[in-house]
Parts: structure tokens; C-alpha cells; sequence
């Protein structure tokens, strides 16, 4: 099974369309299954450390990232856990469209001065659920969110909600994640099988270690049922914990 084979370049229909959030529409399926086992598995990868803001990024545009973060964003939230996922992709934005929410007050106003926490959180359908859109995309997205203002909002949000998932950029295209992660208590790398470059994930989890990001593991996703051979087929494969490296 190959898991690294770059063979051709991922569409952007999230842009346009927003993620499918089949977590919430098919929460009977296997593919909704799999998404608790990896909510079970972060939770389990730092017992000795509560997990409080977790960043989801990848090592390049289109390959997952928003749509395994917002699926375990709503497995956390029908657990009745206070959840906030937070669109800090401020340059290719989806958790509006996902959500289908105004985009015009978010991360980037909150940021700015122009709104306030509250008015930049929105609740959406699912209980216990809140997103933060990324508003308006700044010129300036690398110094918004490298800011100490950056810092102090995702700390008053980890007092405010039980768990800040982040959906963040790609690590190896800006250093938006790099930022990011080296604030949060976790980091997940998504993984698309067949889709991947192997030297641009090695080459994301090097840029990650030298913020001495906490990388709780890597989700393997776009995994054929022809091409797994668990019990379990579908489209996300697996979690794979990096801590031995």
C-alpha cells in the first residue's frame, strides 16, 4: 500500500462548497465511526496533559485538513463537550461555507480590534457546537495571527470552551501553522494517502519541530476500502502517533 504517491493535485470544492460534515448527517456510518475513534485517540495521546487548543494542519492546500477538523470538532461537541472551531486558514477559508454563516465578522475583525469575542463566535445547529469564521482575509494574515493579541484570544478561548479545535493553514506553504502550533497544546498532521509527497510531510514536521510544536500524531485519510486492509474500510484510514518518532 502506498501511502506517499503524489499523483495528481486535490480539487478545491471546500473552498466553494464548505467540507461534508458526515459526523453529524451519518453518524451511523463507518466513516462517522472512525472520526470518534481519532477524537478517542487525541484525547488518549496526552493523558498527562489536558488538551485545551488542538491545531489540525497539513503539509499542503487541499488535503483534509478542514474536513477531519471539523468532523472531530462535532464527534467532540455530541459528547456534550463545549467545543470552538476556529478558522484561522485566513487565506483559503471554509468553515463559513461549511457552516453557511456570514463571513463578515470572524477571527480576522476579532483580531483587528473591530468586534468582540462574542460577537465573533457563532453557534451553529449542533449543540454545544460554536465556530469562529475567519472573517474578512486580511493582507496581513502571518502577523495577525503571530500577534499577542493572537495569544491572549486563544487563551481567554481555552478558559471560555472545553476544547479550541483550530483549523489551520498548510505548514510548508506559509508560516501561519508554524505560529499557530507553537501556542497550542496539540497538533495533528492530516495525511492523504496516494496524494502526499513524502519529502513535503518530512519537510512539515521539521518546520513544526522548530517551534517545538507538541505533534500529538498524524491522521492518514483518502484511504480506499480496496486499498485497506483492516475491517474497518473507508475514507480515514487510521491515526498514527509520532511521539517515538
Amino acid at each position: 500500500m502506498s501511502i506517499f504517491n503524489r499523483k495528481r493535485k486535490l480539487d478545491d470544492e471546500s473552498l466553494k462548497n464548505g467540507v461534508g460534515l458526515i459526523a453529524y448527517t451519518e453518524p451511523a456510518s463507518v466513516i462517522a465511526e472512525q472520526f470518534r475513534t481519532i477524537r478517542t485517540n487525541i484525547k488518549f495521546s496526552a493523558i498527562d496533559q489536558k488538551l485545551k487548543t488542538i491545531v489540525f494542519t497539513s503539509s499542503a492546500p487541499s488535503e483534509g485538513k478542514s474536513t477531519v477538523s471539523n468532523n472531530v470538532a462535532v464527534t467532540w461537541a455530541v459528547q456534550g463537550r463545549k467545543i470552538l472551531l476556529v478558522d484561522a486558514d485566513l487565506r483559503r477559508p471554509t468553515v463559513h461555507r461549511t457552516f453557511s454563516q456570514n463571513n463578515a465578522k470572524g477571527l480576522s475583525t476579532l483580531l483587528s480590534g473591530n468586534v468582540d469575542m462574542d460577537t465573533a463566535i457563532h453557534e451553529t445547529p449542533i449543540k454545544d457546537l460554536s465556530i469562529m469564521t475567519s472573517g474578512p482575509i486580511p493582507p496581513n494574515p502571518s502577523e495577525l495571527l503571530g500577534s499577542e493579541r493572537m495569544g491572549e484570544i486563544m487563551k481567554s478561548l481555552s478558559e471560555k470552551f472545553d476544547v479550541v479545535i483550530i483549523d489551520a493553514p498548510p505548514v510548508n506553504t506559509v508560516t501561519d501553522a508554524q505560529v499557530l502550533a507553537a501556542r497550542a497544546d496539540g497538533t495533528i498532521l492530516v495525511v492523504p494517502q496516494g496524494y502526499a509527497d513524502k519529502a513535503g510531510v518530512r519537510h512539515a514536521k521539521q518546520l513544526l519541530d522548530v517551534v517545538h510544536a507538541k505533534i500529538l500524531g498524524a491522521i492518514m485519510n483518502r484511504v480506499t476500502a480496496e486499498k485497506s486492509t483492516g475491517y474497518y474500510g473507508g475514507n480515514y484510514g487510521g491515526y498514527y502517533g509520532t511521539g517515538g518518532k
